[in-house]
């Protein structure tokens, strides 16, 4: 999961995934098209993304194809997210029987 936490902890990678999000499939050249990234430095946060297999690549051709991976934010959300919102829905529901039980009183 470090991985996954150091790719996700830069604005550009999560840029990138959101338009692979939008656009599945873009090469490197529309991943960068309208920012003033240069290829080396999209090729690397590629990279990065790549090591903690939030992107996967695919050869169509001449054209490498890359695509966002949701598994790996799938389960940090899972193991970080949907435990602490299951306990804040269960003090929630706690409240709500106390408050509930005093109005009827």
């Amino acid at each position: 999961m470090d991985l996954i936490f150091k790719a996700l902890a830069d604005a550009t990678r999560r840029e990138m995934l959101d338009r692979l999000l939008d656009q599945p499939g873009l090469t490197l050249g529309e991943l960068i098209a309208g920012t003033e990234m240069r290829r080396q430095s999209a090729s690397k946060h590629v990279q990065i993304l790549e090591a903690a297999n939030l992107v996967v690549t695919e050869w169509q051709g001449r054209e490498k194809k890359h695509f966002l991976n949701p598994v790996p934010i799938q389960e940090i959300t899972r193991r970080w997210v949907d435990k602490y919102s299951e306990t804040r829905a269960e003090a929630v529901l706690n409240l709500r029987q106390v408050l509930e039980v005093r109005s009827s009183t």
